[in-house]
């Protein structure tokens, strides 16, 4: 289990940074906090699509599906908390509407 959770980290690396900052906004709607957690059931769950006890295959339909449902996730946020979380994920600031104090 865990080389697949790590062969799947691999592949989708970016995307799932994207997600985690896009939920972490204050404004993140509710749906994409049901559709991330979908997606970690999913990759906990012991049953699967395609079973993962058949070599190649089984671990196929993850790397297929998780990538597709995060990219699917991800293009459906308001324009505002995809460039918050774009710009988090590049390592750039994003722009905060709070100013920090300075003194």
């Amino acid at each position: 289990m865990w080389k697949r959770l790590s062969v799947i980290w691999v592949a989708v690396r970016g995307d799932a940074k994207r997600l985690w900052y896009a939920l972490g906004h204050p404004d993140a709607p509710g749906w994409l906090k049901a559709g991330a957690a979908g997606i970690v059931l999913y990759l906990l769950s012991p049953i699967d699509l395609i079973p993962d006890v058949l070599p190649v295959v089984g671990v196929l339909d993850d790397l297929v599906i998780v990538p597709l449902a995060l990219r699917w996730l991800l293009s459906r946020l308001p324009a505002h908390i995809r460039e918050h979380a774009e710009a988090r994920a590049d390592g750039s600031q994003a722009q905060s509407p709070w100013k920090p104090l300075r003194r």
